[in-house]
């Protein structure tokens, strides 16, 4: 709602205003969509602190190369976790006081982190952690549910672009603040921005409940059941989980080779380069606004084949840093593409299960991340970056294959060509 002054203020809502209307848009003030927006980033932003951070995590706890990568590993686990056991909740419990719930969880695992004596507390704390940042999984679909029919795709845009800006900005905040005052300094300051964030969420989100009349193992059932019945989910996970594999073997492997003999650069530096991939904001919102104007496939198409085009940049890193920088922009403005794209197709197939749908599309997206971020360490040991650009390279083209067979089968079944607006 908007204040009278017009700013645009997030105000509270009553449990009646937000569930006469949830398709409607009433509850969704410029206000509160910007803090869904931050919250979404604040919460992701927990999953690629360790990133930048790698090569100092392996010299103080005394981890492997291997044993260091398992700790993105382990947020991405935790993650997918997350996304297949809390996120369904949003179809069963009120939503509001399930994202308070875990917002306020995620910071008390942030001081596990913080506290951690050795390697398996802290890939303990990070799987915690991520566990229930899922948060920002609940928020997503929380928005779509509030939007207005016509404004849901540029909805979602500006909160994914919270949510991209998040990890972006996660990576240089962590390098500056390990050079301040070494890595534990970055889990208690998100750990005390995550417990005020979740005071905003309590105080202004409005109250949501949307219930699907099923006992909790029912819903889990039913959301694992999804990818049987719904074809564009199983076409569209793949992808995701393609992508993001993809995705993560760049942001893995880059850390050793920008800390390793060839470029030297600090735990800062490194952080920073990450928001060489800030120009991916700008791509949600316009890729939501193709969505709302029948572009949806398109938007797939052409992010697919760029995130495989990317690998061609990427691969020359080690010969020159320009080629790094160009590849790395296609490649995260490529895969927020596809990401906004995936998004909006689910959403569309059953809006009253955008809980679940969002859950199943995003435990395949981050079990492909897990993946990635697992090879990328393996695979930077026994070939270094030559074998790490080949793997990231196959990654994303799988994407291009998976969404050329998608449209193949989807045109065959309905017996004429595939329509660039349809969403399916």
């Amino acid at each position: 709602m908007t204040n009278a002054a017009g700013c645009g203020t997030p105000r509270r809502t009553t449990h009646r205003e937000a569930t006469e209307a949830p398709d409607g848009g009433a509850s969704l003030s410029r206000g509160l969509l910007l803090l869904m927006a931050a919250a979404t980033g604040l919460s992701v932003a927990n999953n690629y602190f360790a990133q930048p951070l790698l090569d100092l995590l392996g010299r103080e706890l005394q981890l492997s190369a291997t044993a260091a990568g398992m700790i993105i590993t382990a947020a991405q686990v935790g993650y997918g976790l997350g996304l297949l056991l809390l996120v369904p909740l949003g179809d069963l419990v009120e939503r509001r006081r399930l994202a308070v719930l875990l917002y306020a969880a995620t910071a008390v695992f942030l001081l596990v982190s913080a506290t951690a004596p050795n390697g398996t507390l802290l890939l303990a704390g990070t799987a915690l952690t991520a566990f229930t940042s899922v948060a920002a999984q609940v928020v997503v679909p929380y928005a779509a549910t509030l939007a207005p029919p016509g404004r849901r795709g540029r909805v979602i845009g500006t909160v994914m672009s919270g949510l991209l800006l998040g990890a972006l900005l996660s990576r240089a905040v962590s390098g500056a603040l390990a050079e301040l005052g070494g890595w534990r300094t970055v889990y208690w300051v998100s750990a005390i921005l995550v417990a005020g964030m979740t005071v905003l969420l309590w105080r202004f989100l409005p109250r949501l409940h949307t219930p699907s009349g099923l006992s909790y193992p029912a819903l889990l059932r039913s959301t694992i059941a999804l990818f049987r019945h719904e074809p564009a989910l199983r076409w569209r996970a793949g992808i995701a989980a393609l992508s993001l594999a993809s995705f993560n073997v760049l942001w893995t492997a880059a850390t050793f080779l920008l800390a390793g003999p060839h470029y030297g650069w600090s735990e800062a530096v490194i952080g920073l380069f990450g928001l060489v991939g800030a120009v991916g904001t700008v791509t949600t919102t316009v890729a939501g606004r193709l969505a709302d104007s029948g572009y949806v496939q398109w938007v797939t198409g052409i992010g697919t084949a760029a995130l495989a085009a990317s690998w061609l940049l990427i691969g020359a890193a080690e010969s020159s840093l320009a080629w790094l920088v160009g590849g790395v922009i296609v490649l995260n403005v490529a895969h927020q593409a596809v990401l906004n794209s995936n998004q909006n197709v689910i959403y569309a197939l059953r809006p009253e299960i955008r809980n679940r749908l969002n859950a199943a599309l995003l435990t395949a997206f981050f079990a492909g991340g897990a993946a990635g971020s697992a090879l990328a360490g393996m695979v930077w040991v026994c070939g270094g970056w030559t074998a790490v650009s080949v793997l990231g390279g196959s990654l994303a083209s799988g994407t291009l294959v998976l969404w050329v067979l998608e449209r193949t089968m989807t045109s065959r079944s309905l017996g004429s060509p595939a329509s660039a607006g349809s969403p399916n």
